[in-house]
């Protein structure tokens, strides 16, 4: 009897390491499944909305885009002759993908010394700050998905300088983070929890 107790335990220890906040929601097309799964997720994204102004959906499209909502979520590793390898692509980490130097500045900027950006209050706050001043440096609307997209991944003088122009996969790929946050959107309103 014993051994079936000591096996059950040790069944309920390895079934609660699975499905940590490392994994992502199961169902990525559907906003109302991923905060249904994830309560946490949405009181950080009403708690970014209510003290930066950017929308849910859009903070939502943006995290799919950079992470799929992975947390410890990171760029590729660097290859010399295709085998030995020379670190990261970037320093870019976590739900929002930000790189070392701007999550300083993010930190000193908001007085947040222990954010980290593997947890999501802190990544989507991250983003609500980044967007504000997206906002206040390029004039990009908060709710304007795919320009605060591009002013995301190329920064706020590659946006004013428009580098983005010359990057037609970039381009392609800011469509479908608006494309997203419009699904989004149009989920959410239909969602009980999200109202």
């Amino acid at each position: 009897m014993s051994r079936i107790i000591v096996a059950l335990a040790l069944l309920l220890v390895v079934a609660s390491c699975g499905g940590g906040s490392n994994t992502p929601p199961r169902n990525l097309d559907n906003a109302c499944s991923i905060i249904k799964e994830r309560p946490n997720y949405l009181k950080a994204f009403r708690a970014t909305e209510r003290r930066w102004g950017v929308p849910i959906h859009v903070q939502m499209a943006t995290i799919h885009q950079e992470s799929k909502f992975r947390s410890n979520a990171r760029t590729p590793h660097k290859y010399l002759l295709g085998v030995i390898p020379m670190g990261r692509q970037s320093s870019a980490f976590g739900y929002g993908q930000a790189l070392d130097g701007t999550w300083e500045d993010y930190k000193r900027d908001t007085g947040r010394r222990r954010a980290k950006r593997d947890r999501i209050e802190d990544a989507t706050d991250f983003m609500g700050w980044y967007m504000n001043t997206s906002r206040e440096k390029n004039g990009i609307a908060l709710y304007d998905a795919r320009n605060q997209y591009l002013a995301y991944h190329d920064g706020h003088t590659g946006f004013a300088r428009g580098t983005y122009r010359s990057k037609p996969w970039l381009l392609r790929v800011a469509s479908k983070v608006e494309a997203r946050s419009q699904m989004y959107q149009a989920q959410l309103a239909t969602c009980r929890r999200a109202r």
